[in-house]
């Protein structure tokens, strides 16, 4: 039961990440980004799959974690993307 609960968190805050790529590369700007903000949700995607692998539970909750992660990881792009962009809008 707890897996499940733990899997509709992740969902939860994984609907926000589609909507924050399409976003942040339709804007076509790094403003307003922050790489930290980014590094730190992944670390705690890193962590959360570390933990499910260490502990032997690897369910169906792995599969939401990498796929977070995966997205986080796209927002970090479009943020080196963005960031090219306004220093040659400069």
């Amino acid at each position: 039961m707890s897996a499940i609960f733990e899997t509709v968190m992740l969902v939860c805050f994984g609907f926000s990440w589609p909507i924050s790529v399409v976003s942040n590369y339709r804007s076509r700007t790094a403003k307003g980004m922050s790489p930290f903000f980014i590094l730190l949700i992944m670390a705690g995607y890193i962590a959360g799959i570390a933990a499910k692998i260490l502990s032997g539970n690897c369910s169906f909750v792995l599969a939401v974690y990498v796929l977070n992660l995966i997205l986080v990881s796209a927002n970090l792009l479009i943020y080196f993307r963005n960031l090219r962009l306004d220093r040659n809008n400069q």
